[in-house]
């Protein structure tokens, strides 16, 4: 029996279930103290200062990546780091509740599927494809919901925001020869410059708006860089190392889950019916995708 067999017959155990429960409540929460944070500097000098503090921490381990990966790494660190940092925290600003954002985020996962069937020619079945469908369809009724109808450029915002990262998902298939510590290094170093760009251009009074931030912002700094980041994606990395990608993936639809809670109990959220039916379409499409994939490792093991 081969090991990748093994692994995912044993199932995650206790203590790896507590840590992928870790990273759910570690990434919602970023939805949260970022969403306060936005309160006081605008998103673009917020994912700055997130990738100028996880630059710092991470500068001594950086390793250098294979010469002919230096395109793909940028371009991937681009649209994962600066680029989807940045449009979805403007979304979430521009919001005003944090469930929906949260929600939406996930549709990066069906976008990934059909970018990797149009520029890497993966097929997928029916099964996948009615799925991808459910979670578009999620989204468009997650539209009708009085949260929503009053911010629609958010709506569009963070779709564009799932289209960058998904984009980039499909690019790092062909990065090779880089370490998870390394990717996250490289990814906030290449992105601070082009974050500062796009904020002087976009955010004038940003930089006075910082002089004036509170000890909220700087916390919220540090959470996004320290734990979302620093720790959350350590910890999935690790977690993905023991057991198969396919197998985590579907845990961390808990993340929009405990958002949608934080949102209710701490942000004042009041979602309608249409969110929380179109919220579970998107969330149900997804969890078939992955499914799906999850079943079909097991039949090539």
């Amino acid at each position: 029996m081969t090991t990748t067999t093994t692994l995912t017959e044993r199932g995650l155990g206790a203590r790896d279930f507590a840590l992928v429960l870790l990273v759910c409540v570690v990434w919602a929460g970023n939805f949260l103290t970022s969403a306060f944070a936005l309160r006081e500097v605008p998103p673009f000098l917020f994912s700055a200062l997130r990738m100028t503090l996880l630059a710092a921490l991470l500068i001594a381990f950086l390793k250098r990546p294979p010469r002919a990966q230096w395109p793909r790494l940028i371009a991937v660190a681009l649209l994962n780091g600066a680029l989807h940092f940045g449009t979805s925290l403007w979304a979430l600003r521009m919001a005003g509740d944090l469930s929906s954002p949260a929600i939406v985020m996930q549709s990066y996962i069906p976008m990934a599927v059909l970018l990797a069937w149009w520029v890497l020619g993966e097929r997928f079945a029916w099964r996948t494809g009615s799925a991808i469908a459910l979670s578009f369809a999620g989204v468009l009724v997650l539209g009708f919901d009085p949260l929503v109808l009053d911010h629609p450029a958010s709506l569009l915002m963070m779709l564009f925001s799932a289209f960058l990262i998904a984009l980039g998902t499909v690019l790092m298939r062909g990065l090779s020869g880089i370490d998870a510590i390394s990717m996250q290094g490289w990814t906030a170093v290449i992105g601070i410059l082009p974050l500062l760009a796009i904020s002087a251009l976009i955010e004038p009074g940003g930089v006075a708006a910082l002089r004036g931030a509170g000890p909220a912002t700087w916390g919220a700094v540090a959470y996004s860089a320290v734990f979302a980041s620093l720790i959350g994606h350590s910890v999935f990395f690790g977690l993905v190392q023991r057991h198969p990608v396919v197998q985590v993936t579907p845990y961390l639809l808990l993340t929009p889950v405990f958002a949608v809670a934080l949102g209710i109990l701490i942000w004042g959220d009041r979602p309608g019916p249409q969110l929380w039916i179109g919220g579970a379409m998107v969330l149900g499409g997804v969890l078939a995708i992955a499914l799906r994939a999850r079943a079909k490792a097991l039949a090539r093991s």
